[in-house]
């Protein structure tokens, strides 16, 4: 028997620089659209920008620029144009009734596919579908346009109107159900949460595809799924782990994106609680990433959001292993080539340069880390400990001191699963 294989889907991409995005920042939002098409499984063919002062009201992108599109969609294979931003019901209509046979998609479109891809458990999957079809209601008028000329005579409805008004309250039941089977779901993780009180909760937040979960598995010497692509993790993941003789709940959340749909954020909210109601958060951030202080900024924006940017917080730079320095960084490096020597010094030399900068005045505790290769760990550490152990001592007072330099575990000594509790999902 001969074996069939899918041929992925090819896309373009389309973007716009305007007063509020700039060419560069543009570019940067294209690479990661392209990073999010390929973790949908789909390959991007070519990307368009184009510089307006605001998208058009009509097709997004103005005329000229639509028909070179058209130009490119006719003489190539492309299945799907993906648009950077959110679209509205009309300008769906306008670009699907312009490209015929080819889907079209924005941002959030894209961003809920990967969700529906990526959640396991009962809880994430209810969550990613209230948020399709909260997408879906205010977008269900361009499904029955084909059937608009049907329409009766006067007071008359046509069938393309009965239809739609039919679908708007499938929709809105099946939104009421979601919210109320989510709600009972809430109440149980709300309950599992009271029951884990008594321990410390330290969250790992960040940006999406900056190492939480690496860093996760590393610190709880525990398998969880890492993989390089964007949102790899939608389900939050809770270990027990131990430094010292302190125990403590370390979670790994979903991870933040600019332009992250709200209705994600609001469908999300019982996740998003883990992070709420945590006592201390590692807020990973990948130092390689050329533009890794937006992504900070995203993500502070997101914790303000959700009203937990007040909690004790240590910014981990990881990935310092992959980290290329900027010359303004280490100048007096700049000009000796690739050698591996050079490199190795001027990344060294840029990492103590941005230990000194207003980077790390972004939180009260800063550790630079590769939590690949664990170097720097005994750092990260020592600060997690002192952190973790000040919460402690506020729930248990009493508790037997072990200072953590005269622990002595076998391995590595980074962190161990409490043998006496099997790990919790959530």
């Amino acid at each position: 028997m001969n074996e069939t294989h899918e041929q992925p889907e090819t896309a373009v991409l389309v973007a716009l620089i305007t007063q509020k995005q700039t060419a560069d920042q543009t570019k940067e939002y294209l690479n990661e659209l392209a990073f999010l098409a390929e973790t949908s499984g789909i390959i991007t063919k070519k990307t368009f920008t184009q510089k307006l002062e605001r998208a058009d009201t009509r097709t997004f992108v103005g005329k000229g620029k639509l028909e070179e599109i058209q130009t490119y969609v006719i003489d190539n294979p492309v299945d799907i144009i993906i648009f950077d931003d959110d679209l509205t019901p009309s300008q769906v209509r306008n670009l699907e009734e312009t490209f015929k046979d080819i889907k079209v998609l924005d941002r959030s479109l894209l961003i809920l596919n990967i969700f529906s891809m990526r959640a396991q458990t009962a809880q994430s999957r209810v969550q990613v579908e209230l948020a399709q079809y909260q997408y879906m209601y205010p977008r269900l008028t361009r499904m029955w346009t084909h059937l608009s000329r049907q329409k009766g005579g006067v007071g008359m409805r046509g069938p393309g109107e009965k239809e739609l008004e039919t679908d708007r309250r499938i929709v809105q039941d099946r939104i009421s159900f979601l919210k109320e089977k989510l709600e009972k779901i809430d109440k149980q993780s709300h309950t599992r949460r009271k029951e884990r009180d008594r321990l410390v909760r330290v969250a790992l937040v960040g940006y999406t595809n900056v190492g939480k979960s690496t860093l996760m598995r590393t610190m709880a010497k525990t398998e969880v799924f890492a993989e390089n692509k964007l949102f790899a993790t939608v389900d939050s993941t809770v270990r027990k782990v131990v430094l010292g003789n302190i125990p403590f709940l370390l979670t790994d959340t979903v991870g933040f994106i600019r332009k992250l749909p709200t209705m994600l954020i609001e469908s999300f909210k019982s996740t998003l609680d883990e992070v709420r109601e945590a006592d201390i958060l590692l807020h990973v951030v990948d130092v390689s990433h050329p533009s890794f202080e937006e992504q900070i900024d995203v993500v502070n924006a997101t914790l303000a959001d959700i009203k937990a940017a007040d909690k004790p917080t240590v910014l981990v730079f990881n990935k310092m292993d992959q980290f290329v320095p900027k010359e303004e960084w280490a100048p007096e490096y700049a000009e000796e080539g690739d050698e591996p020597i050079a490199v190795d010094t001027r990344r060294r030399t840029a990492l103590e340069y941005l230990k000194k900068t207003y980077l790390t005045k972004k939180a009260d505790n800063v550790v630079f880390i590769s939590a690949q290769t664990r170097e720097n760990f005994t750092e990260l550490r020592e600060l997690v400990y002192k952190l973790v152990r000040e919460r402690h001592f506020q729930i248990y007072p009493n508790w037997l001191d072990i200072p953590l330099t005269d622990y002595v575990e076998e391995g590595d000594g980074y962190g161990l699963d409490m043998p006496s509790e099997n790990p919790v999902s959530v």
